[in-house]
């Protein structure tokens, strides 16, 4: 196994600590959603350290390439659904993302099935990075509501921006045009 993909592991195995330390927080400021930033903060660092070590180290793999973007998804959507279950992320924003995820993993997997790999979209990386550090802000200020608004906005609309370009993009590999 390469040293990327054992640190985007590490990224996954950071999820069940982080979300202990949400639940503590109750989602409220304080101590534990302080940890459970930090936390956040050092696995979203990992995303861009394990590209880089596996772009310079020559360790780009069929592992990696599947397990980052999952281990992604799996950090965001974590956070994602413990904001909603706390009333600061309405249920539709959640919805739509995960839509999305699922839309466009479904789109590779038949694009795979037919022989073409669909590689992560300059867009489809905005997303997850404005993400990412949108919900670094949410958490350093889970009180002021009009910063958690613009960031579920600012996440629904590069979630939606990303998902469409995906598929206009590949639309060829559905096989629904003759």
């Amino acid at each position: 196994m390469t040293t990327a993909s054992k640190i985007t592991l590490a990224r996954v195995a950071m999820i069940p600590a982080y979300l202990v330390t949400m639940y503590l927080s109750g989602g409220a400021a304080g101590m534990w959603m302080y940890v459970s930033l930090g936390i956040f903060i050092i696995a979203s660092l990992t995303d861009y350290v394990d590209g880089q070590i596996a772009r310079k180290c020559n360790q780009v793999s069929d592992f990696g390439k599947f397990l980052d973007p999952l281990a992604d998804k799996l950090l965001t959507i974590a956070c994602m659904c413990m904001m909603t279950e706390w009333g600061m992320m309405p249920a539709w924003a959640l919805m739509i993302v995960l839509t999305r995820e699922f839309a466009v993993t479904g789109l590779r997997l038949v694009a795979v099935q037919n022989g073409t790999v669909i590689a992560a979209g300059w867009s489809g990386k905005v997303k997850t990075a404005s993400t990412m550090v949108g919900l670094c802000f949410v958490m350093a200020f889970p009180t002021v509501s009009w910063l958690v608004n613009a960031v579920v906005w600012m996440i629904v609309v590069t979630t939606l921006y990303s998902g469409m370009e995906y598929f206009v993009q590949n639309w060829k590999c559905l096989g629904l045009s003759k």
